[in-house]
């Protein structure tokens, strides 16, 4: 599918604000509610001692059903099932090692991985050659699990449901709907599982396709009979607090709380000022605090888009298996176009090819007026030394930047003016400026470049050049043509500064 470079940013948003709702939580699981108002980071920690910044069980169930789903991307015809055997192999395979795994779903897990030893034991003929189990033992397990139990409705599968969305941007709501329910049924069959992954799913999509938070937009496909339920769910749920739904490890109750936490911020707050209220507001609601945020992640990064995760949030998250938020972004850029992944297309290039703008000679660097530790370049800079952490104010290949990851700093921004071109501009460019800030007071030389140094890296130089001097923007960009005298940031950047 062929989105805007605003959907793309929403796309490519949803994954990782999903993951970092999840990492942000992961340090207060199961902890009582906090106060408002009470600092939440990603700590770390908590009853499985995550490390800090790293996502948990929800983030990494998703992972296997956005590989599955990419992995047939294009291949799948309309109205036909998506085959889940990948993506439940990658569960049992993840399940092995996990820090945390989910009761219910650890369940289904195992009592699918019977079925496969007892045919195995009664010499009957195995679906696959490997004994590994397939989606139809999934199925088989989740169903008997529910028939035996009459306990299915934890929130495991609304957790890990945000990449069928992405996948179904393109196609029918009807189409995602069904899908949804059917990745829902795989470890949990129970009518409200199915329904809550179906609600959210459609809410995912039409928030990606027009930056609007809208959960009721799938009510329609959750069946006659319990449309008033659900409504009367939701209704609740805006009406109430995430301290209010002690009981968020049913996925009701989850559902409700994620959207509580969205609701009940929504109106103080617009963009990434809302994504960073919510989140946090999920988390202080205690109990299972990463999977409510990251329920919420999910919606919020569909609404809002990468650009408006911070870069605190997003330096250093990572998780199973070895991947981190560049990953994510890919994965889910990959998922809106509907096209399976792009081999030597970025994010994932890893050398990005800029001689038609920039001659590769132009590695040459120039000191920031007011701080000898940031130097100021075009791309080509990145292939010369003597930095310690790196800010991109354009696209990068993954080979490019001689630095860390985790100082590596990465800002989606276009030049352009046109108000379709950049979501959340000012927040960006500040964020960018931060990223700066936060470099050099690890004592880190710092590389601020765009691609030709005219509009984009002049202008976060000059929010830099403010905070450090306390000067007007207008001013500091003054003092940055002093150095680089071709410095003309365009309409939509000067506005930042001058409101600076």
């Amino acid at each position: 599918m062929k989105l805007s470079p605003l959907q793309n940013d929403r796309a490519a948003g949803t994954l990782v604000a999903m993951a970092a709702g999840d990492a942000l939580g992961a340090g207060y699981e199961f902890g009582a509610p906090l106060p408002d108002g009470t600092p939440v980071a990603m700590t770390g920690g908590g009853p499985f001692g995550f490390a800090p910044a790293e996502w948990t069980d929800d983030t990494s169930m998703a992972l296997p059903l956005a590989e599955c789903l990419l992995d047939q991307a294009g291949t799948v015809a309309a109205g036909e099932p998506v085959d889940w055997t990948p993506a439940v192999r990658g569960w049992a395979s993840w399940a092995r090692d996990a820090k945390d795994v989910g009761s219910q779903t650890r369940a289904v897990i195992s009592a699918a991985r019977a079925l496969v030893e007892r045919s195995a034991a009664e010499s009957k003929p195995a679906e696959t050659d490997d004994g590994a189990p397939t989606a139809a033992d999934f199925l088989a397990a989740s169903g008997a699990h529910l028939e035996r139990t009459g306990r299915g409705g934890g929130n495991g599968s609304l957790m890990r449901t945000a990449p069928i969305a992405l996948a179904f941007l393109g196609r029918p709501e009807a189409e995602l709907a069904r899908t949804a329910a059917e990745a829902s049924a795989l470890t949990h069959a129970d009518p409200d599982a199915v329904d809550a992954c179906v609600l959210w799913c459609l809410a995912i999509r039409h928030a990606v396709l027009s930056g609007e938070l809208d959960v009721r937009v799938g009510l329609t496909f959750v069946g006659a009979a319990r449309v008033g339920l659900w409504e009367e769910r939701i209704a609740v749920a805006e009406a109430s607090r995430p301290a209010d739904f002690s009981n968020n490890g049913w996925v009701v109750e989850a559902f409700q709380g994620a959207w509580s936490a969205i609701a009940s911020t929504a109106s103080a707050n617009v963009g990434p000022a809302h994504l960073r209220a919510a989140l946090e507001d999920a988390v202080r609601g205690g109990r299972d605090t990463d999977t409510v945020a990251a329920i919420a992640g999910g919606l919020l990064g569909a609404a809002y888009g990468l650009s408006s995760v911070p870069f605190e949030w997003r330096r250093r998250l990572h998780g199973w298996p070895g991947l981190r938020a560049l990953d994510l972004q890919r994965i889910g850029m990959e998922l809106g176009r509907g096209e399976g992944p792009r081999l030597g297309e970025w994010p994932a290039v890893e050398r990005y090819d800029y001689s038609a703008w920039v001659s590769a000679a132009a590695t040459d660097v120039v000191a920031h007026p007011a701080d000898p530790g940031v130097l100021l370049g075009a791309a080509p800079a990145l292939q010369g030394h003597g930095y310690d952490a790196v800010v991109s104010l354009c696209r990068v290949g993954t080979a490019d930047v001689k630095v860390a990851a985790e100082d590596h700093a990465r800002f989606w921004l276009i030049d352009s003016a046109l108000a379709d071109s950049n979501a959340h501009v000012e927040f960006v460019l500040q964020d960018a400026a931060d990223a700066v800030a936060t470099f050099r007071s690890e004592g880190k030389r710092v590389l601020l470049h765009c691609v030709r140094m005219e509009s984009r890296t002049p202008t976060v130089a000059a929010l830099y050049g403010a905070k450090v001097r306390g000067v007007s923007g207008v001013e500091a960009l003054e003092e940055v043509r002093a150095v680089l005298p071709a410095a003309s940031p365009n309409r939509a950047f000067m506005e930042v500064l001058r409101r600076v």
